[in-house]
Order: structure tokens, then sequence, then C-alpha cells
């Protein structure tokens, strides 16, 4: 059930190139499929499953398996452990954020100099990263270095609840929810061989999309993803990407792509065939794999179906179920379409 692999995805830590919790669940869900698979240099995980025909085109879906979150720089001769970012994360959410360090999961919290101790000019400001740290309980640089070391990565909690009318809050929902979705198509009889690829490094810029791209040279790859929802009542409604709830999200450009039009055309008129609610971005923003695999040895043509998610990149990213479900649906239906050469 795709909620249940999602949820299951979500719970595993994997921030840029530590995915391997990821990439072992995965690995093991395309074994059980009775599906080829192989790890590249870089950690991609790429599974091909044949179909039944080869297909009129090469087609490949793809997802990152990568998340945002932290990595130990540094550890303070009072046992606090000063951190960078690993991708996009916004520091506005970190303040009391409850977090787990490295393969042993050491807990901690972020902090940073309580409120009543700063001055009314600082309180104007975003505090810079260096400001803030991770509270592991130690007393001293030793006790720490007893518990983590200079680059062991860190994850957010990584607590799911299902809250409202239909709603999911969990980190990683960017981009489980495509993990999640191309397990499941793992899982089916499939009209056409289809190659999926669940690349590692997007958060740092797309990384390991080039190599993927690049070894499967297919002909059409549609990317699966979570994208910035900016609905909050606070965003300007020129400013607004699009809502959850409302159905996939299939854009015709972001900040790293401008979609093949054909493909755009298709994934609409798919979900208009089969009754399926959509929406494109209302501002362009944010970027996905696709760029990487459009510009792939002579390019390629690509599409994109996202689900719209609030406070992306966040401890608690916030998305619809029924947009997940959907998400599988209208992919579902793109297999078929391009199996029966409608593009």
């Amino acid at each position: 059930m795709l909620l249940d692999t999602l949820k299951d995805l979500c719970a595993l830590s994997g921030p840029s190139s530590y995915e391997g919790p990821v990439r072992d669940y995965l690995l093991d869900r395309a074994q059980k499929a009775g599906v080829e698979a192989r790890i590249d240099g870089l950690g991609n995980l790429i599974a091909t499953k044949k179909g039944a025909a080869k297909g009129p085109k090469k087609l490949l879906l793809c997802a990152h398996m990568d998340e945002v979150g932290l990595i130990v720089k540094r550890i303070t001769d009072d046992g606090y452990i000063k951190f960078a970012c690993v991708g996009g994360v916004d520091r506005r959410v970190l303040i009391g954020k409850p977090v787990y360090l490295g393969n042993a999961r050491v807990p901690g919290v972020i902090g940073i100099k309580p409120i009543h101790l700063t001055t009314a000019e600082e309180r104007k400001k975003i505090p810079s990263l260096e400001q803030f740290y991770v509270d592991i309980g130690a007393r001293s640089r030793e006790e720490a270095e007893k518990l983590t070391h200079l680059g062991d990565f860190g994850v957010f909690s990584d607590e799911i609840v299902e809250f409202g009318d239909g709603m999911l809050k969990a980190k990683a929902i960017d981009d489980r929810i495509g993990c999640a979705v191309m397990a499941e198509l793992m899982d089916r009889d499939l009209p056409m061989d289809v190659t999926f690829a669940f690349t590692v490094q997007e958060e740092v810029g797309t990384r390991g999309a080039f190599g993927a791209g690049f070894s499967v040279h297919p002909d059409l790859a549609l990317i699966l993803e979570g994208t910035t929802a900016a609905d909050s009542p606070t965003t300007d409604a020129h400013r607004r990407v699009c809502r959850p709830g409302q159905g996939p999200v299939v854009p015709y450009m972001d900040g790293g792509t401008v979609y093949d039009p054909e493909v755009f055309r298709l994934l609409g008129t798919l979900a208009d065939e089969n009754g399926i609610p959509w929406q494109t971005k209302e501002y362009v923003s944010g970027g996905t794999d696709a760029r990487s695999i459009q510009r792939s040895r002579e390019g390629c043509r690509v599409g994109a179906v996202s689900a719209a998610v609030r406070y992306l990149h966040s401890p608690s990213s916030v998305a619809s179920i029924r947009d997940f479900e959907q998400i599988e649906a209208l992919t579902w239906a793109f297999v078929q379409a391009v199996a029966q050469g409608r593009i």
C-alpha cells in the first residue's frame, strides 16, 4: 500500500551522500519484485523491470532518495556540536528541533542563545548558522567525541502524523513520495520495460541524476517529486506555487528545467481522461533531477509529476494523502500511454 511504503521511507535516515538505509529498503523491494537492480559508483539504485513488450521508447522513472539534513563540522571544548546544513534548510525552523546524529542515531536538540539574552537588534534578524549548535548532553569535547565525530550526518526527528482532512506530517516527503510511488509500480505487471532510478544527492545539486541519466540513456524520463506549495496565508497570492489537496502538480517550467511541451500536455490529458484533478505551478520556482537528465548525452525529453508540500525542507513537511494516490494513478496512466505509443 502506497501510504505504508511512504511512511516506511520517511522514517529512514538518508541525507545527501548518506542514502544507504533508504537504498537498502528499495533494493529489497526491487529484489522481492524480481527486478534486476544495480548500484552505480555514485550510489544511485537503478532497477529495470521487464514488461509485456520492450516499448516504443526507453522510459526512465526517477525519484531522489536523499533528504536535507545536517553535517557535523566542529565539536566545541564544552561538548556542543557545530554543524553545516546539507541542502537548502531554512535556518528559521531550526531552533529547538530534535535531531539524530550518525548511524548510531545519537539524540540531540538544536540550540541557540536564549531569547531573554538577545538584544532588541538581534531579535530583528534571522540568526546566522554559526550561532546554532546541537546539544547532545555531553559535558566536554571528550564526552562528545565518544558519541559523534566530524562528518557525521544529522537528520530531523522521524515522527509521522496523520491529521486534519487527509493530511500527513513527516520529514523527507521530498522525495520519499516519488520513491514510494516507484516502489509500488515495481510490484505491478508492466505493459513495457521500465527503468527506475532512485538517485542520490539531488538536494545538493542533482548530482546523482547526471550519472543515472548518462548510464540509462533514456528517450523519455518522468521525474516524480515533492515541490513547495507556498500556499500559506502570509504568502502573496501571486507567489503561491500550488496547493495540497488539489491533485498532482504537473509543471511546464521550474528554476532548472523547461519541460517537454508534448510530455506536459500528455500528462494533463491523461489526468483529465482518468478523472484525476491536477494543477500546475502558478509561480515558477524550485528544480528537480530533470535538469541533469534533460542535458545528459545528446539530451532527453522530460516531464514531472510532483506532490504539493507545505514547509518543504523542514522537520515537519505537510502534504495530502489523496494527492499521493493520484500521483501514483497518473504515473501509471503515463506508463500505459508510452507503451501505447501516444508520445
